[in-house]
């Protein structure tokens, strides 16, 4: 199996839901971001053997194999092919994992990875038939052994398992905005973000033929406990999760290029960093976000690691209970975990999710001279996505 190594990562900034990125098509904006990806490389791109890309509602502006029309939107090579998967949340996670595993086991040199959502125009439940409830999109075979939870839920669920309280779930709320807004205060994403020109729309949603530049993550609020001790909970009436202590909707894109360490020496390439292994594990789908419980212990395991051998973790903020039941777990030193700030301060455009997170793994590490990283994330269905990176 070959060495392989992240050689650039970029990022959209992470857009509010009916924000500044939510007047472009999702294949406009991944394609500016793998544009970007591949003119700050400074490859030819018809060194590129396949692109994977992640996204989860795959309707609509999304459908087509968005991945493929956004390289060919991007105007590069046709003769790179192109695949979308859908591992829920982690999907650009995944995406990265799997073009990995297609450098490693040398059916290509050169793989790139991305992910997009744009929640704002493409929502969560939009891929169903109009009409159809999620009752009747899974048959009931699969409810006879599973009982239905929705994120929201489930996240409940973990929190009650987990003993964890509303003051827990606002601390850590409070914390990602805190930190967030630190992190660009002392510009740290500045060498991550691309700026983005969006399309200015009239009343009737059609282009005016002027732009706006989306230059900086629009999910940051002024947050204080005390601010926020009034909101009512978002699943339950007694539940621990506000929209204070949940991910934001939001849009958004990233793109990873890989290849071998000899493909990188050839080409005269300095890479940023080497992935050490990979994982996509199975968990509970009723509970069904405990995923990066169990990504994490297989890592560790797999890589006869200890959490004190992370000096960096990116794992998202789906809902503070998500991290909060890892933390209890895996017992991590909290000063490593989400440095500058999370899906909760930052958002959460799902399938540029993944993608956006190695993004800031990658040059985190460099910005602040750290060795090893881990990304994890939970998806819907019980699924965990983990990726453990070191700096080169």
């Amino acid at each position: 199996m070959s060495e392989v190594v992240i050689v650039e990562a970029v990022r959209s900034p992470i857009g509010r839901r009916g924000g500044g990125l939510s007047t472009m098509h999702s294949a406009d904006l991944l394609a500016t971001v793998l544009k970007e990806l591949i003119d700050r490389s400074g490859i030819d791109p018809a060194e590129v053997g396949q692109v994977v890309g992640g996204c989860v509602s795959q309707v609509g502006m999304q459908a087509f194999n968005i991945a493929r029309t956004a390289w060919l939107t991007a105007g590069l090579p046709i003769s790179a092919p192109a695949t979308t998967v859908d591992s829920q949340c982690g999907s650009s996670q995944q995406a990265t994992n799997l073009a990995t595993s297609l450098v490693a086991s040398g059916v290509v040199d050169v793989a790139v990875a991305c992910g997009v959502e744009i929640m704002s125009r493409v929502p969560m439940g939009a891929s169903l038939a109009r009409g159809l409830d999620l009752g009747k999109a899974i048959p009931k075979s699969y409810f006879d052994r599973y009982e239905f939870t929705s994120q929201f839920e489930g996240a409940e669920r973990i929190a009650e398992k987990w003993g964890i309280t509303r003051q827990d779930c606002d601390e850590l709320g409070v914390r990602s905005q805190q930190l967030a807004a630190q992190a660009w205060a002392e510009d740290r994403f500045a060498t991550q973000i691309v700026p983005i020109d969006a399309p200015d729309l009239d009343e009737e949603g059609k282009p005016t033929g002027t732009t706006h530049r989306v230059e900086r993550d629009e999910g940051l609020r002024e947050t204080t406990l005390e601010g926020i001790a009034g909101l009512k909970p978002v699943a339950r009436e007694n539940g621990v999760h506000t929209a204070a202590s949940s991910s934001q909707i939001s849009d958004g894109a990233a793109a990873v290029l890989l290849m071998t360490r000899e493909k990188a020496n050839a080409l005269g390439l300095e890479p940023m960093a080497r992935v050490v292994d990979t994982c996509l594990v199975g968990v509970d789908p009723v509970l069904m976000l405990t995923g990066p419980i169990d990504a994490t212990h297989h890592l560790l395991q797999r890589n006869g690691m200890q959490m004190s051998d992370i000096d960096l973790i990116e794992i998202n903020e789906a809902f503070a209970s998500v991290v909060l039941s890892w933390q209890r777990e895996l017992h991590p030193d909290m000063d490593t975990v989400n440095p500058n700030g999370g899906a909760i301060a930052l958002g959460h455009p799902l399938g540029g999710s993944g993608a956006i997170l190695m993004t800031k793994a990658v040059h985190e590490l460099h910005r602040a001279d750290k060795t090893t990283a881990l990304v994890t994330m939970c998806c819907g269905g019980g699924l965990g996505t983990g990726t453990i990176i070191e700096r080169i």
